[in-house]
């Protein structure tokens, strides 16, 4: 497993809590909180553009 520096848990209105963790080969990281060895990864571009499309409603179909 890389070496990741994980951020402190996003959690939101429910129990659902996530985290965010970057490596020092500039790859980006997001995980359930308390399950950090099975996570989603790609580069940081990649997660900042999700980030950004989440936040600008391109997902809300998918709730």
């Amino acid at each position: 497993m890389p070496d990741i520096v994980w951020e402190d848990p996003y959690c939101a209105e429910s129990s659902n809590c996530f985290r965010v963790g970057t490596d020092a080969e500039d790859n980006a990281y997001i995980a359930v909180a308390g399950r950090e060895d099975t996570y989603l990864t790609d580069t940081r571009e990649a997660l900042r553009a999700l980030i950004q499309d989440i936040k600008a409603g391109k997902a809300d179909h998918l709730l």
